[in-house]
Formats: C-alpha cells, structure tokens, sequence
C-alpha cells in the first residue's frame, strides 16, 4: 500500500478522523538478539540489491536486527545461530535473488557492568583542561536495570511519579532521584547519570557535554567496547575555571576603529556589537574584557585613537580563562601563585 518506507517492525493504521485510536502496542519476546554475524555482497555490483535485502529483512523478521558498525560493516543480530542461518537464506534466497554472499564467524554480545562501588574518586580533565570531572561509578540495585528495560523507568516519565517507584522499591533518597541527568545508552538504557553535586554554580553549563560523553561511553565499554548495564554513574564535584569579564562600551570614530580592535586584542578581549550612529560619523561598540586585563586600558585606548574613543566598562560575566593553571609557562599559573601570596 506504499507504507513499507515508513515502517520499520510495527505501525497502526486509522481513519485521520479517527481520534480515540489507540496504537498497537510491540511486541515483545521472551529471548534478545545477541548472536550476530557481519555479511558483505560477493560481488560488489549486487550491493544496492544487497543493502535493499537487509532493509526488507529487518522488516520480515520482528526478532532481527540489522544494524553498521562505525567501520562501515554490515551487522545482522539474531536470537540463535538457527535464527541466524534462517534469516540468511531468506536474504539471499528471497531479498537477493540468489545472489552470494560472505558471512563472518558468529559473535555472541556482551554487556560490561560493576559488581562495587568505586574505591576511589576518579578525576577527569576536559579536552581543554580547563574543567575537572569528579565521578564515581557503582552497580545499580537488584532488579532496577531490569525495571528500565521493561520500560516502567525512563527519561520520559514524570520525574515525582520516577521519583516514587526509586524510593519505595530501590531505596533511593527522593530528592537525590530527581536529579538524574539521562539514562544510557541511546538515552533509554540501563545506565543512568546522576548529580551528587552540592553547591556547585554553572553546572547546567557543562550538563550537555556529560550527557553527550555518557552516551558514547555506555555504548562502547572500556573492556570490549560492548554496551554498560546496570551502572550509575555520579558526578560529585565539578571544578570550573573562570575569569571575571567586563562589558565595555564606547563611541569613536570611524578612524579610530583600527586603534580600538588593536588594544582589545591585545587585552584578550574581543567587540561583539559595532553599530553606526544614524546621521552621524560615530560608531557604537561593545566589547567584552578580562577584569585581569582592565587595568590601563582606557590610557592605551586613547592613545592608540588620540583621544577619540570614551569607554566605559561594567561587569558582565564569569567566563574560562584559555590555559592550564598547573602547566609551566602558562599564563594562569604566575596569576594563581599571585593570588596565594597575597592571602599567605
């Protein structure tokens, strides 16, 4: 009926003026697909057909899946090497044409999990190095991973309906189960992340980035990079470096605009708005500004335009600083061994 494009396993078809539809519910069984087998066309003219065959296949089949690595292979996920030996001659006999195919050997998948909790505190720097994760990883409770599974917990529930089934079946403290950030992976998974942060400022800034990290690392575990299960993660510090930012604004010129870029980027700041007055030779500007950098900067400023630029500069905004305090030679570290004097 020309819907075979937009259906994948199962789809419920109404009337469009059908509003009390319900939809069919899937299907579910009773074993997983975790035998899987990688498979390449023979001859590389019948992979359209090849490719086509898979599509057909995943769609004939509710138990199989068929899925590509990373590294372009073809993977096919079966419930057992019968399953598996099935679903091959129907691809070839049935979705090919007869056409030859290679198989690999069949894989069988893992899950990687913990069986205690973290010894120790683990810290981690962002590429940058200008932010510090501090993580600890434990086994989630008897019977919660399976809960996820089954769907009766997921990141699309309300967080105090959630909240109640963790704490009078897991034993979770009720507070501590509203803070979970994402579930994993493909954001439905038995893993979650959690907050255990206590007066941390900006840390929605970073939360993003967690979430993003957490889903490629629960798919691809650190011993055979096979999915997590069964696995909390929590984040109990986050350190992030900021510096102090002014928003300046001024009037000049148009001749004096040179002048004005060169002393701002010497000063580690940059214009974010240029504006011409209407009617007028004069240019409005604003430009964000280290505090560090602020001093002498309106003496620099006139004379690299002879006078022809007025600023005037109020706080904005934290913002990181672009080096590593810890590193030799970088610029915050003289700046950090300054502000420990001054306190000694």
């Amino acid at each position: 009926v020309g819907l075979d494009q937009f259906i994948t396993k199962n789809a419920t078809l109404t009337n469009e003026k059908e509003v009390e539809a319900h939809p069919i519910r899937a299907m579910k069984f009773s074993v997983s697909p975790v035998v899987r087998v990688a498979v390449q066309c023979k001859v590389a003219s019948d992979l359209r057909s090849f490719v086509e065959g898979l599509k057909r296949l995943a769609k004939s089949d509710p138990m199989v899946v068929c899925t590509i690595e990373e590294s372009g292979e073809h993977i096919i996920a079966g419930a057992g090497e019968l399953h598996l030996e099935i679903c091959l001659k129907d691809l070839v006999d049935d979705f090919m044409g007869g056409a030859e195919i290679i198989k690999s050997d069949p894989v069988v998948s893992f899950r990687e999990t913990v069986l205690e909790k973290s010894v120790r505190t683990v810290m981690s720097k962002s590429p940058n190095k200008h932010n510090r994760l501090y993580m600890e990883a434990r086994p989630l409770e008897d019977g919660l991973a399976e809960a996820i599974d089954d769907g009766r917990i997921g990141p699309r529930d309300d967080p105090k309906v959630r909240s109640k089934i963790l704490s009078e079946e897991f034993g979770w403290d009720k507070d501590l189960a509203k803070k979970i950030w994402c579930f994993g992976p493909e954001t439905t998974g038995p893993n979650m992340v959690v907050d255990m942060c206590k007066g941390v400022q900006y840390l929605n800034e970073i939360k993003d980035s967690v979430v993003a990290g957490f889903q490629w690392a629960s798919k691809e575990g650190a011993l055979a990079e096979e999915n997590m299960r069964g696995i909390c993660f929590e984040v109990c510090d986050v350190v992030l470096h900021a510096d102090a930012i002014h928003r300046g604004g001024g009037q000049a010129p148009e001749q004096a605009l040179g002048g004005i870029y060169g002393v701002l980027n010497q000063k580690r700041g940059h214009v974010f708005e240029e504006m011409q007055r209407q009617g007028t030779p004069l240019y409005n500007i604003k430009a964000y500004l280290p505090v560090i950098e602020s001093f002498g900067f309106s003496g620099q400023l006139r004379a690299a335009t002879s006078g022809q630029a007025f600023p005037q500069c109020v706080f904005d905004h934290w913002d990181m600083m672009s080096s590593d305090p810890l590193r030799l030679g970088r610029k915050q570290q003289p700046l950090c061994l300054r502000f420990r004097g001054g306190r000694d």
